[in-house]
């Protein structure tokens, strides 16, 4: 495999590396087929929403030279009116507890969306874009969580395997949704934990 790099964007020309992926992912751009077998992205942002949310907390990327091959959108309380179609999705966290308290008054952060490029698909990418991601936000928030459509299952057992857990589903006017996520802090108490072990042995 190629070296392939994992940090957050920083330049117009790796959001627009972003933009380019998503376009080639989104429902309209794939058979359903392609779809049912390799997943796919919902919603389809603007260069300006991606840098507005970039500024408030960076979207995690994967390079392969100076091609984006893979990104995590990085999306907080902060920023959830900055994509329209997305309010409804903070309500319906919000609504919920989680980790043994309210969503609402935890500190959170939202996958905004995860992809990988067709021709890197298979080589561990989306694991450890989940590991780039966490050693870089893990500190700040709670856990992360996200709403996945229940027909996307190869989503779902991606995000499975790296260790989310589904908290909750719903059903709307277009999809039937299952809200996914990733408890950091328990991560780190269990990681503190092993640490204080060994250290005694």
């Amino acid at each position: 495999m190629t070296m392939i790099l994992f940090r957050p964007a920083e330049t117009e020309a790796e959001l627009l590396g972003i933009l380019r992926l998503q376009k080639e992912n989104l429902p309209q751009s794939i058979s359903e087929s392609e779809k049912a077998e390799q997943g796919f992205v919902t919603v389809n942002h603007s260069l300006g929403q991606l840098a507005e949310m970039n500024a408030i907390a960076p979207h995690l990327i994967a390079k392969d030279g100076e091609a984006v091959v893979g990104y995590i959108l990085a999306m907080t309380k902060a920023s959830k009116d900055l994509v329209p179609v997305l309010v409804p999705m903070f309500g319906q966290f919000e609504s919920l507890s989680y980790a043994g308290q309210p969503v609402s008054t935890s500190q959170y952060l939202v996958i905004g969306q995860i992809c990988v490029g067709k021709n890197y698909r298979g080589q561990g990418i989306f694991d450890r874009m989940y590991e780039a991601y966490s050693a870089y936000f893990s500190d700040r928030f709670d856990f992360a969580i996200t709403e996945i459509a229940v027909s996307n299952i190869r989503s779902i057992k991606a995000h499975q395997r790296v260790g989310f857990e589904v908290i909750h589903e719903f059903s709307d006017s277009t999809e039937d949704w299952a809200i996914v996520a990733l408890n950091w802090k328990n991560q780190k108490s269990r990681s503190d934990k092993d640490s204080l072990d060994s250290k005694k042995k």
